[in-house]
């Protein structure tokens, strides 16, 4: 953590001496300011977990202290269920139909926990587990492990198959229409398996792929490797294009109602900011950012929410103009949801906010993949609500 503040004061410094090249939009002190709903604590260590919203409104939120938090919309804290001391949670939770919450460990478990904070049953793994588990339709739990090993679950913990993929996997897994699980891993594959388990495909990469593929409406599937390249393949695992964007972190791509790509990147001269790539590879940097992150951008009606520049959220286009802008105690460290009302939730390292934007809250973009894990209950799948 203290490489990563070194870093974003390097280049806020930088910023404040006007030797980082400029990007479109409005000065933050022209912005009108969204409202601060609420901020809750998170413990003492900075949280990578990405939320999830379930339909009756409850947000839940892993903690690096190893809690899953079960939180009001005011903001109230309505349960916590602990993991344990060795628990670390990375990993976003995931909603199912029936509402339990599954999300993985760094006790080398996953877990299913009811929603009134019950546990429902654990599966032991060989090692961490920062996978988001995806939901399929049938209520199947996928989701890989540093065991080097990718899992697929019953909704009663059972193992139904594991697919020795032989490299770590920290990808949260994507699942199509028809069933195919999009995955990526440490050896640079991308994987494609079927329902039952068995490989229909794997693309190589340059890099290790840590981040989690995006299902466009005609399936292509996105995703981002640690060369820096944004890659976008056909269902069949043909390459359509790639586009350098410099990204070399975990940020997954998400897709607006245009079937535009968002994806934070390097461009010229260091700069720092979000790619707008379009369906056809073409690229531009829109808004800037503080500092390398590794969350993903919300897709809403016409606008998109994410960090520019340091400790501030922000509404902007993708031609860069911006809207309005929330100050924060730190960046963002997690991927943001937005609600039924608009409300969008996120983390900032050690603390948890809930931000009502200026003007009417907008829904979600009607887009196949408009947020990280394609929905607010982060199932992980094209077309679930």
């Amino acid at each position: 953590m203290n490489l990563l503040r070194s870093r974003a004061g390097r280049w806020w410094f930088l910023a404040w001496l006007g030797l980082l090249p400029a990007l479109s939009g409005q000065a933050d002190d022209t912005l009108p300011e969204a409202t601060n709903l609420w901020t809750l604590p998170l413990g003492h260590l900075a949280c990578n977990s990405s939320p999830a919203l379930a339909p009756d409104g409850t947000i839940y939120q892993g903690t690096f202290d190893g809690l899953l938090l079960a939180i009001s919309p005011t903001g109230k804290t309505r349960w916590k269920f602990s993991t344990g001391t060795e628990g670390e949670i990375k990993s976003s939770p995931a909603v199912a139909d029936d509402g339990t919450i599954y999300f993985g460990a760094r006790d080398r478990k996953c877990y299913a926990v009811t929603p009134s904070g019950r546990l429902k049953w654990v599966f032991p793994t060989g090692a961490w587990v920062d996978s988001s588990p995806g939901i399929a339709a049938d209520g199947t739990v996928y989701f890989g492990g540093w065991d080097k090993t990718f899992y697929a679950l019953d909704p009663a913990g059972t193992l139904k198959w594991s697919y020795p993929v032989g490299a770590i996997v920290v990808s949260s897994p994507s699942i199509a229409t028809d069933g195919t699980v999009y995955f990526g891993a440490f050896d640079h594959y991308l994987y494609a398996l079927t329902p039952a388990g068995k490989l229909k495909w794997r693309f190589a990469g340059q890099a290790e792929i840590c981040s989690s593929p995006a299902i466009g409406p005609d399936g292509t599937v996105y995703f981002t490797a640690v060369d820096g390249y944004l890659y976008a393949l056909q269902p069949d695992g043909t390459q359509q294009w790639r586009f350098h964007c410099g990204n070399n972190t975990e940020a997954s791509p998400i897709l607006d109602e245009q079937g535009n790509v968002y994806v934070p990147g390097t461009g010229k001269a260091g700069a720092i900011g979000e790619y707008v790539v379009t369906r056809e590879g073409v690229g531009h940097l829109a808004g800037g950012l503080s500092c390398p992150v590794d969350g993903s951008a919300v897709a809403v009606t016409g606008r998109v929410y994410w960090s520019r520049p340091w400790r501030t959220f922000q509404a902007y286009q993708p031609d860069g103009t911006v809207f309005w802008r929330a100050d924060l105690l730190a960046n963002l460290s997690s991927s943001p949801v937005v609600g039924m009302e608009g409300t969008v939730y996120f983390t900032s390292e050690r603390f948890f906010y809930a931000v009502q934007p200026v003007g009417p809250g907008l829904p979600l973009a009607k887009s196949s993949w408009p947020m990280f894990r394609a929905n607010p209950r982060h199932t992980g799948r094209v077309g679930s609500p």
